[in-house]
């Protein structure tokens, strides 16, 4: 079977192969806990406040940085998958989307919730990937849960301690 495709850029010093394997690690983990069982392709753009506030001011209009930036090539619903007939003729992989992760954020966060960046990273990349597959958090009721349920899930496959409820949450 024909691997996922991951290409990692960096746009920041300081994000070397052991970063972008850990990044590509933890889509691999969230995808395969997804059942995401065919070839797919995530772009990852890792970069800093200022590229990520500017992204954000130009694909959601809001004008701050934030964490992570996640953009779908499907609207899909939680437990949801795109099917073969959606892969690209020319590659043979199903095209899930972009993430952009700002480092910045990262470090910061990481520091103030007490744990390693590696950790943080970790988090919001299977942050990311859920909602490449359709899950959301825009309010506090069932489908909150449900994401959060699912990335606990995922970062304990992965070795990384999970956050104490409420912690880390997305600032919109």
């Amino acid at each position: 079977m024909k691997r996922h495709y991951i290409p990692v850029t960096a746009g920041v010093p300081g994000v070397n192969e052991s970063r972008t394997a850990f990044i590509r690690k933890a889509i691999r983990t969230a995808l395969a806990a997804q059942g995401v069982d065919f070839p797919c392709e995530v772009d990852v753009l890792v970069t800093n406040d200022e590229e990520i506030r500017r992204l954000n001011r130009e694909a959601r209009q809001v004008d701050r940085a934030t964490d992570v930036l996640s953009f779908p090539a499907f609207d899909l619903r939680p437990g949801e998958l795109p099917g073969p007939e959606d892969a690209d003729p020319g590659t043979g992989l199903v095209p899930l989307g972009d993430m952009m992760i700002s480092m910045e954020h990262v470090a910061a966060q990481a520091k103030e919730y007490g744990h390693s960046s590696r950790r943080e990273l970790g988090y919001l990349v299977v942050h990311s990937v859920l909602h490449l597959l359709g899950y959301d958090h825009v309010d506090e009721g069932p489908e909150k849960a449900r994401m959060r349920e699912r990335e606990e899930d995922i970062l304990a496959r992965m070795g990384l301690s999970v956050r104490p409820s409420g912690e880390g949450e997305l600032q919109p």
